[in-house]
């Protein structure tokens, strides 16, 4: 048989009873469009979450202030929750350690801010010039601290967007005016570009910013600092960095057991790893709950075919009483089966984008449609034609042409 021909008659077989093809191939719109849509909120939420985790720094080594029990059961590691850390290990680790190229210490806390006839509560974190690069912070207008600021314990302050926008009012210039922390007097001297809640620590724009020595001076009265931020020159550097991190700090720490660490070190490559890995998860168990409606489509195109079969009985007689093979009817209905399956995925894909765009724009969740799902939703479309039109092909060719003639 030509494919010229089989695909003619393929096309007439379906067009001939148009309500029972679309319904049978609205099953397998239903299903591809299912699994595209959904595998795009997983694909989405994974992108998601890697662009905020590496929105607060590149190759970044987080270390903690606390305390760790004999079996490694990390006690206490919350900001301010301890007091181990100093800025003279922020110094060493940057004097000592290889691969380093920025190590920038802070002292956080929140406070009530006031500024005239407005007041929030947001959270105040002291830190050197080097901050900004190391976290990724771009400044909006004005300037960002600087080491005059740090010599000088300077009472200047830079707002994120959202307390900005809170003691000033939306699109209003802080620049230069006044604000009060802890009801000491600081002058605003610039304002950062808004980046966000990363879901660590929560928003990265209500935020307000000072030199460390003027954070230890007159805010937190001691020398000690909550976190210090340690940039890694390159990625394949990190687990090292680390280990040299930990061994400097037992050593200035005169810890002789590292569990009994009064530290601990946040490594950014294994937090990416580790998410990366549950969001695939998730994309994966999204993907399966839709392949069930796959399923179910698939078993509709069985059905239809079989009952195909069973009205066709006389025509398979007769094609095989003028000379058709076995093979020539088998490939008959799988191509009817395929072709079926195909447009449901086609239409299907169409149906799924559509539903994802709309997610993304009415719902606000970012979705992500990947070139390897439209990939997986024809493959899979091809594959339930094929595996579901089988055993209808097969039983179409093992009729009897004889007894074919003779079915009523």
């Amino acid at each position: 048989m030509l494919l010229s021909d089989l695909f003619e008659e393929t096309i007439s077989a379906i067009l001939a009873n148009k309500a029972r093809t679309v319904l049978t191939v609205l099953g397998i719109v239903i299903g591809i469009g299912s699994v595209v849509a959904l595998i795009s909120i997983g694909q989405g939420a994974e992108a998601d979450i890697k662009s905020n985790i590496q929105s607060i720094g590149s190759n970044l080594l987080v270390v903690y202030p606390g305390v760790q029990g004999g079996n490694r059961v990390q006690i206490s590691i919350g900001r301010g929750s301890a007091q181990t850390l100093t800025g003279d290990d922020a110094d060493a680790i940057l004097q000592e350690i290889s691969h380093i190229d920025a190590v920038a210490p802070e002292v956080s806390t929140r406070y009530q801010v006031t500024a005239k006839g407005t007041n929030t509560n947001t959270s105040v974190l002291g830190t050197v010039p080097q901050y900004a690069g190391v976290k990724n912070f771009t400044i909006n207008s004005g300037s960002f601290i600087s080491e005059q600021d740090i010599k000088s314990t300077a009472k200047v302050a830079v707002l994120g967007p959202t307390t900005a926008s809170d003691l000033f009012g939306e699109g209003a210039d802080p620049i230069g005016r006044k604000i009060k922390i802890n009801k000491i007097e600081f002058t605003v001297i610039g304002v950062t570009e808004s980046k966000g809640g990363t879901g660590f620590g929560g928003s990265q724009d209500d935020i307000i910013f000072v030199p460390i020595s003027t954070a230890q001076k007159f805010l937190s009265g001691n020398n000690y600092v909550t976190t210090i931020n340690v940039q890694v020159s390159d990625e394949k550097y990190m687990t090292v960095a680390q280990e040299e991190i930990t061994t400097l700090l037992l050593v200035r720490h005169n810890i002789a057991d590292p569990a009994l660490a009064d530290f601990s070190i946040m490594n950014q490559a294994d937090i990416l790893n580790t998410m990366t890995s549950v969001t695939g998860t998730l994309t994966i168990f999204l993907g399966a709950i839709a392949g069930i409606s796959l399923i179910v489509g698939g078993i509709g195109i069985m059905n239809m075919m079989l009952t195909t079969v069973t009205e066709r009985t006389r025509e398979i007689g007769l094609r095989k009483a003028i000379g058709a093979k076995n093979r020539d009817i088998s490939m008959q209905f799988l191509a009817e089966a395929t072709m079926l399956t195909f447009m449901g995925g086609i239409i299907g894909i169409i149906v799924g984008w559509l539903i994802s765009f709309g997610i993304q724009k009415f719902a606000g969740i970012s979705t992500n449609v990947a070139g390897w799902s439209i990939a997986l939703a024809f493959g899979v479309s091809a594959s339930i034609g094929i595996i579901f039109g089988y055993y209808p092909a097969r039983r179409a060719a093992s009729l009897n042409p004889i007894e074919a003639l003779r079915y009523e």
